[in-house]
């Protein structure tokens, strides 16, 4: 994989997503040049609409992400590609027209743009029929090799035997006589130079996987292997990069404090969040009244009780501040205010609750606590003072979740089916870390492209 502004994006996607760009900058001029022929315009150099073609390449490519048209399933199924492509175009027509409407200057015309649509559609198809069989070959997967036959070890094997897996292990060596539950694994006395071991198996990258270090870390042979080029890595930071989540089963507290992250203080970063959080809530808030308010009268038809209910969450440095959401639930749904986690087909939701939870309308008014400044658009998303107490308790590390502000859409959301239990509260938790750790505004602008898959396909909602 290679880290792009602190985030991991695999090889195979990312010269998946160059020549995508390519492809649609060919559509772009293929559309514009076809409909120029049709009415006898005469067709000037390429370079005289480069800006046209880049803004139809690039909200294209917008499309395809929010769709999940680079994800795993995408990437091995030519059929679910093709299918989310058709979303992706058909997505990218509403967005291009609304650009037409902003930008004119900036974009094709409308029948320019109908024609690249087709091409763009073909021509995507085509290079996926093209580089199917090396994206999900071996070329683009690491070599691995594995210290340690343990515990741990076998958590890379299980990572290993998944469709998506990025990497190929290649061996497992066993430092030690004790916890052994990879039978193939090589004792280490049996090889007389690991680094000659590793260069002979052609390895990419060797991952520590101990279960006990305690006085057993082979710092000579990974000092030999390190001066060979091979990259060295712990199993935290291996499976941070493979999983998209901080591992808590394997996480310990020197990792967290001597790893790079943690830097979503920063000045710059903070400013340009607040300025897209204040400037997109305004403008949803107008947009969204109507919805807002119909739903709202819906919700009062079907039951008794008010349209909106308060709720106190836990924010930014363990905060309490209240949001505002659509009530989906009867009036009676908690007693005496004890909290109660959501359960799938859960009795006490509402036929209007139902609709509404799974299109995210119910969210919605919670775009007033973004402008208050108590969320942002991106983030951990909040939980009641009761369950966190409960959580801080039972989860380690879930203290650090409330560094960085809460947020309506987050990296778990988006990776992560609803949930309510300890166990997918952990999970979570781990996804809330990576976010935390890795903020920068290039993973906020994924997290929102992607939530736009997660509406379309509302696997999970409660």
């Amino acid at each position: 994989m290679i880290r792009l502004f602190k985030h991991y994006v695999p090889h195979a996607v990312l010269l998946l997503g160059i020549v995508d760009f390519i492809m649609l900058m060919i559509a772009a001029e293929a559309g514009w040049v076809l409909r120029a022929h049709q009415i006898g315009m005469e067709v000037l150099p390429t370079s005289t609409r480069v800006p046209q073609l880049v803004t139809f390449a690039v909200a294209l490519q917008c499309a395809m992400v929010s769709v999940g048209v680079y994800g795993s399933e995408a990437l091995q199924s030519l059929r679910f590609a093709t299918a989310r492509l058709l979303v992706a175009v058909s997505l990218g027509v509403i967005l291009i027209s609304v650009l037409f409407f902003l930008l004119p200057s900036l974009t094709l015309w409308r029948s320019n743009s109908a024609y690249a649509m087709g091409f763009a559609f073909l021509l995507l198809v085509f290079d996926r029929l093209a580089l199917g069989g090396v994206l999900g070959g071996e070329a683009f997967k690491r070599r691995v090799l594995v210290l340690g036959a343990g515990r741990r070890a076998a958590r890379i094997k299980e990572l290993e035997a998944r469709a998506s897996a990025g990497f190929t292990v290649v061996g497992y060596v066993a430092m030690s006589d004790g916890n052994r539950q990879i039978d193939e694994a090589i004792f280490r006395d049996h090889i007389p130079s690991l680094a000659d071991h590793v260069v002979r198996l052609s390895v990419g990258e060797v991952v520590l996987a101990l279960d006990e270090r305690r006085n057993a870390l082979p710092l000579q042979d990974l000092l030999r292997i390190k001066t060979t080029g091979v990259h060295v890595n712990e199993m935290s930071t291996f499976l941070e990069r493979e999983t998209g989540r901080v591992d808590l089963d394997t996480l310990n507290p020197s990792w967290l404090i001597f790893s790079d992250g943690f830097s979503a203080g920063r000045r710059l970063s903070s400013a340009a969040k607040r300025l897209f959080d204040v400037t997109a809530s305004l403008l949803l808030l107008v947009l969204a009244s109507p919805i807002i308010l119909l739903t709202a009268l819906l919700v009062k038809l079907e039951s008794k009780g008010p349209a909106f209910f308060r709720q106190q969450r836990v924010g930014l440095y363990g905060q309490t501040f209240d949001i505002v959401k659509l009530r989906s639930m009867r009036q009676d749904a908690e007693v005496a205010g004890q909290a109660v986690w959501a359960q799938k087909d859960d009795p006490r939701v509402t036929r209007i609750g139902k609709f509404i939870r799974k299109v995210r309308i119910d969210e919605l008014p919670q775009v007033w606590t973004v402008l208050r400044g108590e969320m942002s658009f991106v983030g951990p998303r909040p939980e009641r003072p009761q369950f966190v107490e409960d959580l801080e308790r039972s989860l380690p590390y879930y203290a650090e979740r409330h560094m960085v502000k809460p947020g309506i859409t987050g990296w778990a959301q988006i990776n992560y089916p609803y949930g309510a239990s300890l166990e997918d509260s952990r999970h979570k938790l781990e996804y809330d870390l990576y976010y935390a750790k890795n903020y920068t505004p290039f993973l906020d602008l994924l997290i929102l492209l992607q939530t736009v898959r997660v509406l379309l396909w509302p696997d999970g909602a409660r």
